[in-house]
């Protein structure tokens, strides 16, 4: 089964897929087994991602500063992957389209 997204994170699994199954695991309508089958994912993955969730809930409603405060600047990242693209010695990085040739990630 394919996962929506799968390209970007370490683990082949986009943050829209993991908010989806920790989400599913936290209104406790099925068990751990049947979301696993569910979204073809490990239980302690589950696990695992629903811990995340619920710790870091909180960030949610902190407020408008912290979120301010932690928000990237977007020129600085650009002249990151920018130079990633020109610079990757195993060209992974110039491959993906969303970083390099003068599009925007974001």
């Amino acid at each position: 089964m394919a996962h929506e997204g799968k390209i970007g994170c370490r683990d082949g699994h986009a943050a829209r897929f993991k908010a989806k199954v920790a989400i599913a695991a936290l209104k406790g309508d099925k068990t751990l087994a049947e979301l696993a089958e569910q979204f073809d994912v490990h239980p302690s993955r589950i696990s695992e991602w629903k811990q995340q969730l619920q710790a870091s809930a909180i960030d949610v409603f902190e407020g408008d500063s912290k979120a301010k405060a932690a928000a990237p600047d977007l020129k600085i990242l650009s002249a990151i992957s920018t130079r990633a693209c020109t610079d990757a010695p195993d060209r992974r990085i110039a491959s993906e389209p969303s970083l390099c040739r003068g599009q925007n990630a974001f």
